[in-house]
């Protein structure tokens, strides 16, 4: 027995010694991610010719033809067939006219009633309209509907919710919301709903829309508009005067009401569409599996004429991106290609809602249950001011790596030990943490899909987060090229391992507040 033992450990040292000695032509090939490589990249993507590259925008393509330049002169391979692009469309409405007659008597937009915004083109005539209250249906805790029928008719409900009522759930998904209220009224088969609104008269609504992705939906919204307290009053055939008493104290009779209400609101849909970069390195024995590397190309664009650069968030993350690509490339030229194909994949949309990785997620261009891991990096230059300990010079916060896969933490912390002897901070980690940093980036998509993710996030910006001020002059250099230099390190080591990432933990996901 013994001699066994010691005949295993003999066979099993060489190992635990192979995997804590450095990679030499790892770190060769990281070496040529440069301080100086990395701000002649970002001072381009977050230069004032890319007009903050909100999507879709003429900045944008620019970007993306100057992301998808570099991949080319690397020699990687299109994405996607013989194009370095995945399109994906985007719909946008354009109004023409909006119109409400009660009793065949024009009323007044913005003064009397104004659509809500993302209706139907229609018009509807309804000879009676349904009282529900506050449209509130909350199971046991409240119904407002209890004893209507109201499917296929126009309800009639007021904003917000009554004294004393206590929701089941707080947040976007609260039943007294503009969401949950709307949902209610679908679920119990209401065809339009008018919404009684203490702020009127209004401003002139917009005529268009923002971009969205979801011109084609599983089913259709209630037709809806918002109607002053006076406008409802003559509806319901009430006097004006005491009728928002009425409504808050519960006299109001919940029940149906006669009126001949004509309602009528027409747009024309735009089109356009925006897309990811997408180049590929081939591995060899392991070609056919694949470690994704990804980060956001846009951010908010120029709202009038002031440009937001975005260069942190996520010009930093995209020029990593562009620099790791290059010190593959170069490791590959040298002889020592990854046996995993890598996947270099720069998305839009993800300021507007995680677009374009949702996009891929659902069309991937690459089989997911072959990819081993995504690295997503969102922010890597500069510092969190409000990060009170440790080294500012020398930290990253890490997201996601003890989900999905119990391989996944061992690994990068292995990586980070032997190569950079970063601060691995995991103060975001926690899904239940408010900030929701698990669930706000484009690792979140792949994620929700089964694969496993590791995220890299350099903190808040403070003052300027999501401002004009976020320019390539504040990022800390010094500190982006460890970062980037770790995440380099860390694909090198997924992508030439024998095994893929064993998927064994489930994801949790917490209710959101």
């Amino acid at each position: 027995m013994l001699k066994r033992i010691i005949i295993y450990l003999s066979l099993f040292l060489p190992l635990v010694a192979g995997a804590q000695k450095k990679d030499k032509n790892a770190v060769k090939a990281a070496a040529t991610i440069t301080v100086e490589d990395l701000k002649k990249h970002l001072y381009i993507i977050a230069s004032k010719e890319m007009e903050g590259r909100g999507t879709p925008s003429p900045g944008l393509e620019k970007a993306a033809d100057y992301i998808e330049a570099h991949f080319r002169a690397l020699g990687l391979q299109p994405g996607n067939k013989d194009s370095y692009r995945q399109y994906y469309p985007l719909y946008k409405d354009s109004v023409i006219s909006a119109g409400m007659q009660l009793n065949g008597q024009a009323l007044t937009l913005n003064t009397d009633f104004q659509p809500q915004p993302g209706n139907f083109a229609a018009t509807m005539r309804f000879s009676e309209v349904v009282y529900a209250g506050y449209g509130i249906s909350d199971g046991e805790n409240r119904d407002d509907y209890k004893d209507l029928k109201v499917a296929g008719k126009l309800v009639m409900i007021m904003e917000g919710s009554p004294a004393g009522y206590k929701s089941s759930q707080t947040g976007f998904g609260s039943p007294a919301g503009t969401m949950g209220k709307m949902n209610a009224a679908l679920n119990k088969g209401a065809a339009g709903v008018l919404t009684i609104s203490t702020s009127f008269p209004r401003r002139a609504s917009m005529v268009t829309s923002g971009w969205g992705m979801s011109s084609y939906k599983a089913n259709q919204s209630p037709f809806s508009f918002s109607v002053s307290l006076e406008t409802a009053a003559r509806i319901l055939g009430e006097e004006a005067a005491g009728f928002a008493e009425k409504i808050k104290n519960g006299t109001l009779a919940s029940k149906v009401y006669p009126a001949d209400l004509e309602l009528s609101y027409n747009k024309i849909v735009l089109t356009e569409k925006a897309g990811n970069v997408v180049g590929v390195l081939e591995g060899t024995d392991l070609k056919d599996e694949y470690v994704v590397i990804t980060a956001h190309y846009d951010h908010l664009g120029k709202r009038d004429t002031v440009i937001y650069y975005g260069a942190d968030d996520d010009g930093s993350g995209t020029t990593g991106v562009m620099e790791i690509a290059e010190a593959f490339v170069k490791a590959k030229q040298a002889g020592h290609g990854p046996r995993r194909s890598i996947i270099f994949m720069t998305v839009s949309g993800e300021e507007k809602g995680l677009w374009g990785s949702g996009y891929y997620g659902n069309n991937p261009l690459f089989p997911l249950e072959k990819t081993t891991v995504n690295l997503n990096i969102d922010m890597i230059g500069r510092s969190d001011a409000s990060r009170k300990t440790g080294d500012s010079a020398n930290y990253i916060y890490v997201v996601g790596d003890d989900k999905i896969s119990t391989d996944l933490k061992p690994i990068s912390e292995g990586v980070n030990k032997l190569y950079l002897k970063m601060e691995l901070d995991y103060k975001f980690n926690d899904p239940k943490d408010p900030n929701r940093i698990y669930f706000r980036s484009d690792h979140y998509n792949f994620a929700r899909k089964g694969v496993p993710i590791i995220f890299y996030y350099d903190g808040m910006l403070g003052a300027d987060y999501h401002r004009p001020t976020d320019t390539p002059d504040k990022i800390e250099y010094d500190v982006f090229v460890k970062r980037a230099r770790l995440i380099f390190h860390t694909a090198w080591e997924m992508a030439n391992r024998n095994e893929m990432l064993k998927r064994d933990l489930k994801l949790e996901i917490p209710a959101r507040n």
